[in-house]
């Protein structure tokens, strides 16, 4: 392991006891050099089990993806360049980790994407809205930065100096449309890659998995784009 590129990954997570030991531990065995684990208020032992698996939890007893989110970005080890972003549910293919490193490793991306609509994707691994979503996030993106992703996947992989750039603020599920949206407005040198899904080991989908959540998430990424497009567009004028 090198100093210049050292990689924490940073997994948030609620109730997935069932999942959370291999999450961790592929994490550990495919790339990672520290795995931090956000453990959102569970009340089944998922964070004991992240713990004993060689994880770093902290409890953040906000409710909220991104602020799960940050929470772990501000508890990252000084040394970390490369942050992994990684759900706790065991439907990330943690074998493709080396495949999201490999491009920062060599100083070809800053930033890396994991599309689970490309790739292997499982029966059942991904529900109709979460493809159409993507699509949808992917023509909104193309037409108004020009950048090329296919999936709001939340499997992805960052420049530490990058990431601090972006000036990332959402606290809740617009976090990885905001992601996007920064990084291709900062024109980062930015790849995807395919990296399929599986269905989920455990625990219950926070929005996939009852129709009045997934609205409210659609909502809330709508809302998101619409408005954060506002503000990328007044940075980028120039002040008079």
């Amino acid at each position: 392991m090198s100093a210049t590129s050292f990689v924490t990954a940073i997994v948030p997570c609620l109730d997935e006891e069932t999942a959370i030991v291999g999450v961790v531990a592929g994490l550990l065995a495919y790339g990672a050099d520290a795995v931090i684990v956000v453990d959102g208020g569970s009340r089944d032992t998922t964070a004991a089990r992240a713990a004993s698996a060689g994880a770093r939890v902290l409890v953040e007893p906000r409710r909220g993806y991104g602020r799960a989110i940050q929470a772990g970005i501000a508890a990252m080890a000084p040394e970390t360049r490369i942050v992994l972003f990684v759900d706790g549910d065991g439907s990330d293919r943690l074998d493709r980790v080396p495949d999201l490193l490999e491009p920062i490793h060599t100083g070809r991306a800053d930033f890396v994407h994991g599309s689970r609509v490309r790739g292997a994707r499982e029966p059942g691994a991904m529900s109709p809205q979460q493809i159409v979503a993507g699509h949808l996030a992917g023509w909104l993106l193309r037409l108004t930065y020009g950048a090329r992703f296919t999936d709001m996947s939340p499997f992805r992989a960052i420049r530490r100096d990058a990431l601090a750039r972006l000036g990332m603020r959402d606290e809740t599920y617009g976090w990885n449309l905001e992601m996007l949206m920064r990084v291709a407005a900062a024109r980062l040198r930015c790849e995807e890659i395919a990296v399929g899904q599986r269905p989920r080991q455990g625990g219950a989908s926070k929005v996939s998995g009852d129709w009045r959540v997934g609205l409210r998430a659609a909502w809330i990424i709508g809302t998101t784009f619409l408005r954060l497009s506002r503000g990328l567009a007044g940075e980028r004028r120039p002040r008079e």
